[in-house]
């Protein structure tokens, strides 16, 4: 029996020791030895339409999952990952880019082979300004040890990585040489307790402290530290746009969505008027912050990240944010009488009127209604996501959107990833038409792989978060009969609508049919805009508009 390991083979079997269990990806020569391997192990191969498809599933794999993958070919295939692995980057997803290449052997003297940019490194350089690791595997002496290396890496700073094979190495046979999975570095004792000893201090003199819980609790796993730390101290939480689902939106401390001007007043009011602001694991991001339209005081707040952790105006260097929240469960803090706090509105039940035109309003608190424990929604940029914001995701982990990055054209591959990291979870995908037509293709790849996602898509003509801001015929976009895509694929159920009664009577039946996807094209007004949507706009307008 030959027992010989080659470098693709010690690497499928590091990325299933990391939980990966698929590959997304598009072949090409320089690749194909690659896939030929990935093919023939235990990992599942998802070749989808595009490789940015591929690249957002392996997001939302990732997301999901712990860690995702994605397999192109050389520049013409990485590069088009380049965006994806960005968005990775920006929002903190442990996104593993796997990229064959010419051979060593191809590349004495410089020839100009096909794919090649400028050097044979160009696109290790692309690469190395949005991961936190790369390598070439060129020498099988050290290929194993350079795996785990930055294997390690994408896990601890949960960012994406690159590992670039040339196709001459892929079967070469390798010596496993495992680096010792790095322990945890520790915090500095006393810059820790000193912080612990001020934020304790801080929050239990305090009348009226509130958290922001920020999109890092999710990717390293904190989710339930921030769970037992609101139940033993009856501090409410908040999320952001980007870290909405954290925790369960039917949690009785959950106030809802803070994302300052764009989101419900009551929320804003009560977050702002907060005297010890706990952000954890918070981005301050434009969008997160309502276009900056945010009134956070950092004397009145703790602010802890994987990067930077402060209390007031004092900032602690060498501490890690695990031992610090988990610092804080430790602290007696307080608990506090239950006081009324604003939460999510209640979910309306909705009445549909025969013949009634469907508004955002009515579609979004209809959806709403809709959702229930399995259901993992998944918004894409525009008023995809801005109606989102209240509605109620039943369990943690329940919501995807790229609402830093804000790319265009993640939900529908998303859904591809979503439901191969959890078959549990039924998408419901929400994505404008202009986001469709980028990456709406991925409808293929769904129904290949029998995945049933239920794509809802806001028909409005056009590129509508743009148009209230600077209109003109750039913004239009050709208009498409999408209930009929399922005609083209031959598979799926397509539904046209423009009325209240023909949603209900689509959303009456569709959990009926669950065997492949569902596209229902809703035609929504061009100048149907949610609240929140139209405050952003105007707010970005103001930046965009000629003089």
């Amino acid at each position: 029996m030959d027992t010989k390991l080659t470098i693709s083979g010690y690497l499928i079997q590091r990325l299933r020791g990391f939980g990966v269990r698929h590959v997304f990806g598009i072949p090409g020569d320089y690749a194909l030895g690659l896939f030929h391997d990935l093919q023939c192990s235990e990992l599942q191969v998802v070749n989808t339409c595009d490789e940015q498809g591929a690249g957002f599933a392996a997001d939302a794999y990732a997301r999901i999952k712990g860690m995702g993958a994605v397999c192109v070919t050389y520049c013409v295939g990485g590069l088009k990952v380049s965006n994806t692995t960005a968005q990775a980057f920006a929002e903190k997803s442990p996104v593993v880019v796997i990229s064959g290449s010419p051979g060593t052997n191809e590349r004495l003297k410089s020839p100009l082979l096909h794919h090649k940019v400028r050097d044979f490194d160009t696109q290790l350089k692309v690469y190395e300004q949005f991961t936190v690791a790369s390598t070439v595997l060129s020498d099988p002496q050290t290929a194993c040890r350079e795996i785990d290396r930055v294997l390690n890496a994408a896990m601890r700073y949960k960012r994406p990585v690159y590992i670039e094979v040339p196709r001459d190495m892929v079967n070469v046979t390798v010596s496993p040489y495992h680096l010792p999975k790095p322990a945890p570095e520790p915090s500095n004792n006393n810059s820790l307790n000193e912080a612990l000893r001020e934020a304790k201090e801080f929050i239990n003199a305090s009348k009226n402290p509130i958290i922001i819980a920020g999109i890092e609790l999710h990717r390293f796993g904190l989710q339930d530290d921030l769970l037992r730390f609101i139940e033993s101290t009856h501090i409410p939480v908040a999320s952001t746009l980007l870290s909405k689902s954290v925790i369960s939106e039917n949690h009785k401390l959950y106030l809802g969505v803070y994302c300052a001007e764009i989101g419900r007043e009551e929320v804003m009011k009560y977050v702002e008027s907060s005297d010890c602001l706990i952000l954890l694991g918070t981005f301050m991001t434009d969008i997160n912050l309502g276009m900056f339209s945010a009134h956070l005081d950092q004397g009145r707040s703790i602010y802890v990240t994987s990067e930077k952790i402060s209390v007031h105006y004092h900032t602690y260097e060498e501490i890690y944010m695990e031992d610090f929240i988990k610092g804080l469960l430790e602290a007696n803090i307080c608990s506090r009488e239950m006081t009324d706090i604003p939460h999510p509105p209640p979910i309306q039940q909705t009445s549909p009127v025969s013949g009634k035109a469907i508004t955002l309003q009515y579609l979004y608190q209809r959806l709403n209604s809709f959702l229930d424990d399995n259901t993992i929604v998944i918004a894409d940029i525009g008023d995809a996501i801005f109606s989102a914001i209240d509605m109620t995701i039943h369990s943690k982990t329940e919501f995807l959107s790229p609402a830093y990055y804000a790319s265009l054209g993640f939900a529908v591959p998303a859904s591809i990833g979503a439901q191969m990291a959890n078959p549990e979870l039924r998408p419901l995908v929400l994505v404008g038409d202009g986001a469709f037509q980028m990456t709406g293709m991925e409808l293929s790849t769904i129904a290949r792989f029998n995945l049933n996602p239920i794509v809802v898509v806001l028909n409005n003509r056009g590129y509508g978060t743009e148009r209230p801001m600077l209109d003109g015929p750039f913004n239009d976009i050709l208009y498409w009969n999408y209930s009929r895509i399922p005609e083209i694929l031959g598979t799926g159920m397509g539904f046209d609508i423009k009325t209240e009664d023909q949603l209900e009577e689509v959303l009456q039946d569709i959990h009926k049919y669950a065997e492949s996807f569902c596209i229902l094209d809703v035609h929504i007004d061009q100048k149907d805009r949610s609240p929140a949507l139209q405050r952003i706009t105007s707010a970005m307008g103001k930046r965009v508009k000629p003089d």
